[in-house]
């Protein structure tokens, strides 16, 4: 293939995330409630009798479904599904920084408004019950932060032959920061405490500018 030939087919082609069409796509809202004159934000505890994280705090959300249009669509879709309510009950979903992680997921959180904790009547089969927390709590309260430490451990079959240092060679051992939020008996973490804490920042930085 001659180089005219290379550069001809890659020049008007728009980069996108390496291998992202292999990535597990979801979506989460942040949703945000007035009650009493006060902003709070709505938690969702998931249902026992799921497989994954049963029991954990969470923001409603899922997978991007074939028929969705876009990350927000889904954010809306799962919200309605999960706290029975309508679209017509979310408003102004503005998106915040997306989120690719090593497990080969892509998140898109959102923020949204509810129109009121009234109509919710959340889905047994995903949310075991909600509550919401005065955002005034995360504005005053920082999260406590713990390191994980990622150990890299090679197949039996991996072929040290083939790079420098063999069995000696240094790999770089990761460390990841996970965050916690304890609010009264409920404990808020892992990927719902960063994007909560995504969010936090930046309203502050919009508050103190």
């Amino acid at each position: 293939m001659q180089i005219e030939n290379i550069l001809n087919e890659l020049r008007d082609r728009t980069p996108a995330l390496m291998g992202h069409k292999h990535f597990k796509q979801s979506s989460v809202l942040i949703p945000l409630i007035e009650i009493n004159g006060e902003t709070h934000i709505l938690f969702e505890i998931r249902s026992m009798n799921l497989r994954s994280q049963p029991g954990d705090v969470c923001f409603p959300g899922g997978r991007f479904d074939q028929e969705d249009k876009h990350p927000a669509h889904t954010a809306i879709r799962e919200t309605t599904e999960e706290l029975g309510i309508t679209e017509q009950d979310i408003s102004d979903p503005i998106p915040l920084d997306y989120i690719v992680n090593d497990l080969g997921r892509i998140i898109y959180p959102f923020i949204g408004k509810l129109k009121t904790i009234e109509n919710i009547l959340p889905n047994p089969d995903e949310v075991d019950h909600i509550f919401t927390v005065p955002l005034s709590f995360f504005l005053e309260n920082a999260p406590q932060k713990y390191k994980v430490h990622v150990e890299i451990k090679p197949e039996d079959n991996f072929p040290y032959h083939l790079i420098v240092g063999g069995e000696d060679y240094e790999w770089r051992v990761r460390t990841l920061e996970e965050l916690f939020y304890q609010y009264d008996d409920k404990t808020i973490w892992g990927l719902t405490a960063k994007v909560l804490t995504h969010f936090i920042s930046l309203i502050t930085h919009e508050r103190d500018r």
